[in-house]
Parts: structure tokens; C-alpha cells; sequence
């Protein structure tokens, strides 16, 4: 079908998103009932742990550095070279996607942003980096949100006191959980970016072609 050959990729994308969440959230859920029945605590339910602090504060804190990973390779790449790589444009050479938008506000097939101008199109013109960037605040501030809230219930299981939301994001932990996840999305894109100069995948967009220089920058 023409569908699934031309949205292909995003379909597949999304099945593993959700089939991965899923599997996510059952052993999760296993795990919980596991700490909590260790400290004589009644297990939960699906439907609970699927609010619980345990299991959305590990999902947004693996979304938060994704989407940090991704709006930080969009702007970087638009400012920063790496000769020979697939993955950046070439330092001697303009590049297409360093045109002037406002060349294209009479074209009838271009967006409707590019044609109203403006701020509007200067807005457009850094929509996908802002759009990342958004995703990545948002998803940061439901990790710290629902970090506070995991935090606060082993500390009850504990019989500890429980901390406010400023208490837990000045707190070691939650850093911790950020920092551990920010560092791996920085080295692979590193790692990708520098092996794109010597490797090669045939028929991927992201490879430069087979036959291409080690030197030679862009796919």
C-alpha cells in the first residue's frame, strides 16, 4: 500500500515507541510490587502504576534527554562543521538549507509561514529546534515533577520525612538521574557524527555514499 510505503518509517518508529513503553511499564511494574513487597507494602495495580511517580518519572527522564539529544543536533548543526561527516554541511561550501526564506514569499508552494513574512516566517524559520526544545523543557519538568513524587513515596516506605519539589530539583538525586542520561544522548550523537566520516550504510539517508572520500563532507 502507498500508505504504509510512504509513512513507512514513521509507522514503524511509533509501533517500537509503544510496544517498548509497554514492556517498560509491566516490568516496572513487577519491580514496584517486588521494593514494595519487601517492605511489607500491598502491591498496586496497573491502573495505579500507570500514575505512580516509579513509572512516569523514568519514562519522562528517558523522553527529557532524547529530545535534549535532538533539539541540541538540530541547532549545533546548523552553527558547527565536522569535515567529512554525513551529518554536518560542508565548511566550504553554502548550503541550501542557509537560504533566505524571504527569496521564496511569492512561491504558491511554499509554507504559509514563509509567504506571510514577518515575524511569523522568522518564528518558522527556527520552529523545529524550538519545537525540540519545548518538548525537552516540558518532559524535564514532568521528570523533576514526578521524581519529587517517587522520592517522597520510598521516603514514606522509610518512614522518612517527605521533601518539597524545590527541595528534590536542588537535591543530588534528581541531577543524578538527569546527568546520567544527558551524557550517553551527547556521546553517541559525538560517536555518530565521527564514524559517519569512515563507515558507510548503503541506502541510508544518514551515510554518505559508499564510494564517497573520507573527506568529503554531507551525504
Amino acid at each position: 500500500m502507498r500508505l504504509l510505503r510512504d509513512n513507512g518509517l514513521t509507522i514503524v518508529l511509533a509501533v517500537a515507541s509503544l510496544a517498548t513503553i509497554l514492556g517498560m511499564f509491566l516490568t516496572g511494574w513487577n519491580v514496584y510490587n517486588e521494593e514494595l513487597a519487601k517492605h511489607g507494602s500491598h502491591a498496586v495495580t496497573l491502573s495505579s502504576y500507570a500514575t505512580s511517580g516509579h513509572f512516569l518519572s523514568a519514562l519522562f527522564e528517558n523522553w527529557e534527554s532524547e529530545f535534549l539529544q535532538m533539539s541540541a543536533y538540530v541547532v549545533l548543526t546548523a552553527f558547527l562543521f565536522q569535515r567529512g561527516s554525513s551529518e554536518s554541511k560542508d565548511p566550504d561550501e553554502s548550503a541550501p538549507q542557509d537560504e533566505d526564506p524571504a527569496d521564496k514569499a511569492n512561491d504558491r508552494t511554499a509554507p504559509l509561514p514563509v509567504r506571510l513574512g514577518g515575524v511569523v516566517r522568522r518564528v518558522y524559520s527556527y520552529s523545529l529546534g524550538l519545537a525540540l526544545a519545548a518538548l525537552f523543557l516540558l518532559s524535564f519538568l514532568l521528570h523533576l515533577r514526578y521524581s519529587a513524587e517517587a522520592e517522597n513515596a520510598e521516603a514514606l516506605t522509610h518512614g522518612q520525612p517527605v521533601q518539597s519539589i524545590w527541595d528534590h530539583f536542588a537535591s543530588a538525586q534528581f541531577w543524578f538521574e538527569s546527568f546520567q542520561n544527558w551524557q550517553s544522548e551527547f556521546l553517541s550523537t559525538a560517536v555518530l557524527v565521527v564514524l559517519s566520516i569512515f563507515l558507510r550504510f548503503r541506502g541510508s539517508p544518514e551515510s554518505k555514499l559508499v564510494a564517497a572520500s573520507h573527506s568529503e563532507t554531507g551525504s
